[in-house]
């Protein structure tokens, strides 16, 4: 499913950046972080991987500089799913509500980014099994990373 709607999404694009947003001291909250440094050696003039960290907003500059017409978001997040569950969540429901498991708005984030932009943006949300002090995924997230890194490899 995920494969379908990332191929979708991605269908036409210009240019991509995969932003990973996560604390990799904090178990899976790292996910995002974790999942684009793996992907950064396929990084070329219309693929970028940018490791937002906790601080996304610092890469606004960044991402507007480069203008793509595709922007990505990885990051873990609380849906009240199965720990491990990689899913993607329509931008007006992650607009509307704070699913992300960081202090940032992601909606305040996204819609800045949009203004005076024509960019389209998805975002993938990974549940966490934990959010314990740790520098180690959970085994099952760590295994639906392994998973979405494929995707992302086939449909790029």
């Amino acid at each position: 499913m995920i494969k379908k709607e990332l191929k979708n999404f991605l269908y036409g694009y210009s240019k991509i950046i995969f932003l990973g947003i996560g604390n990799r001291l904090k178990t899976d909250d790292g996910a995002g972080s974790v999942i684009v440094n793996n992907l950064k050696y396929l990084e070329n003039d219309s693929l970028i991987f940018i490791d937002g960290e906790t601080v996304p907003e610092n890469f606004t500059g960044k991402i507007r500089k480069e203008n793509p017409s595709h922007l990505v978001i990885i990051d873990a997040c609380l849906m009240g799913e199965k720990p491990g569950t990689v899913k993607v969540i329509n931008q007006n429901d992650f607009v509307n509500i704070g699913i992300s498991t960081h202090s940032i708005s992601l909606s305040y984030f996204v819609k800045y980014l949009q203004k005076n932009m024509d960019l389209k943006v998805l975002f993938i949300g990974i549940e966490p099994e934990s959010l314990d002090y740790s520098q180690n995924l959970s085994n099952i997230v760590k295994t639906n990373l392994d998973k979405l890194n494929y995707i992302i490899r086939c449909v790029i």
